[in-house]
């Protein structure tokens, strides 16, 4: 009985050892299929990490101006996975940021096979497009981008800016008009301002760049954009006021191109010492002793203040730097008006009338002269000429009625001719 019982534990066991074995290489075999499976969605996942690791550091060095290691971390990321339309845009711009147009027209191209309705993919190819000088195919990209993107008014910006160099001007204007929240971006406003000046409306420019100066009011290239609308419109005041105040930070205190702006303000809003000091400083330094508008500017301030010292010198390098333009002559005639000399001053007048045959104003000075000189045939042929050049300006036709009374009025004793008629 004990025995019996011994043989059939026994077989238990026995039949038990062998399903034993039979279940372990079973469970074997199925944790091994889990386990390459398992590996390799683990390393899929790696895969990825690495490729956005690397392309994090490719940013990074991107945005930090070493392209050698951007466009080396981002050719990593792509060995881990090459499927990815941001990386290939990030190498676009790397490339294009390296002058390497064709390539990276390439990398943008593989992005928008990746992604059709990748934005970025777009809105950068319509800057390569804009660099390679073809607008129609920028214009294309971006108003592309702003279709898959209709939120972004960056990429309507960039599509209107195509049109205005198109000079589609009343399209790009209703393009930026029509956009579904635009009213409230400043870059919108201030691209609607441009179109307004190009369009001879500084008076709308200026309202356009008002508004787009409240909603980016630290933006200084917005303001500028104020300025030269205000200066446009006669806004002399505000223009100086915003240009104080631009070049009271030190980011701005030597651009010289604020400051010949605000001496032209202070011209007009009659404080011509302190438009003077702003000259000296223009025309004191290196760059300054080659700067014809300073030195111009510098001219006639010296002239409406009598200082016949600063203005000789002026005329005197205007005309050294550039003897082709008429400025430097009309100095020297203003120069030689005030010592009295008025036959040195007419020959130097001449001369700018020379150099710019069709400048009203110069044949005026010609004219006043020659009324100063007694010569007053010649002067109402010079103020005839100028008024016909300017029909609309009434200090030339004030000035023509004036000789033509002073001749019919027999007050033409000094003239050496009979008077003349112009055309």
């Amino acid at each position: 009985m004990f025995a019996e019982r011994m043989n059939r534990i026994g077989r238990i066991a026995l039949a038990g050892g062998t399903m034993g074995l039979v279940l372990l290489a079973s469970g074997c075999t199925g944790n091994g299929g889990y386990t390459k499976e398992h590996a390799s969605v683990a390393k899929q996942k790696m895969s990825i990490m690495k490729a956005a690791t690397e392309w994090d550091m490719a940013r990074q060095a991107f945005l930090a101006g070493d392209l050698d290691k951007a466009i080396s971390k981002v050719d990593a990321s792509m060995t881990y996975n090459d499927q990815v339309p941001k990386s290939h845009v990030l190498k676009g711009r790397i490339l294009l940021e390296q002058g390497d147009i064709g390539p990276a027209l390439e990398s943008l191209r593989t992005a928008e096979a990746i992604d059709p309705e990748f934005v970025d993919a777009h809105y950068y190819l319509g800057i390569v497009h804009e660099r390679l000088g073809k607008l129609e195919e920028a214009y294309a990209e971006f108003a592309l981008a702003s279709e898959l993107d209709g939120y972004n008014p960056d990429y309507a910006v960039a599509a209107a800016e195509m049109l205005v160099d198109l000079g589609r001007m009343g399209e790009a204007e209703a393009y930026l008009d029509n956009g579904p929240s635009f009213e409230h971006h400043p870059g919108v406003r201030q691209t609607l301002g441009h179109i307004a000046m190009m369009q001879n409306d500084p008076e709308m420019a200026v309202s356009l760049f008002e508004q787009a100066r409240l909603l980016a009011p630290s933006d200084d290239v917005v303001l500028e954009d104020l300025i030269r609308a205000q200066l446009a419109t006669s806004r002399f005041r505000e223009a100086e006021l915003n240009l104080s105040g631009m070049l009271s930070e030190t980011e701005h205190e030597s651009r010289r191109d604020l400051q010949h702006m605000r001496a032209q303000c202070l011209m007009q809003l009659d404080r011509p010492v302190e438009a003077r000091q702003t000259y000296f400083s223009l025309t004191k330094d290196q760059a300054g002793q080659a700067d014809v508008e300073a030195w111009i500017g510098l001219g006639n301030v010296s002239y409406v203040l009598s200082d016949a010292r600063s203005l000789r010198r002026s005329a005197s390098r205007v005309v050294a730097l550039a003897p082709e333009r008429h400025e430097g002559y009309s100095l020297t005639a203003l120069w030689f008006r005030h010592q009295s000399d008025n036959q040195s001053a007419l020959e130097s007048a001449r001369d700018a009338i020379s150099a710019a045959p069709n400048d009203a104003s110069l044949i005026a000075f010609e004219g006043m002269l020659l009324m100063e000189m007694g010569k007053l045939g010649e002067a109402r042929q010079s103020l005839a000429s100028a008024s016909n050049l300017e029909p609309t300006n009434q200090t030339f036709r004030q000035l023509l009625g004036d000789v033509d009374e002073l001749i019919s009025s027999g007050g033409g004793v000094f003239a050496t001719e009979e008077p003349t008629t112009a055309d």
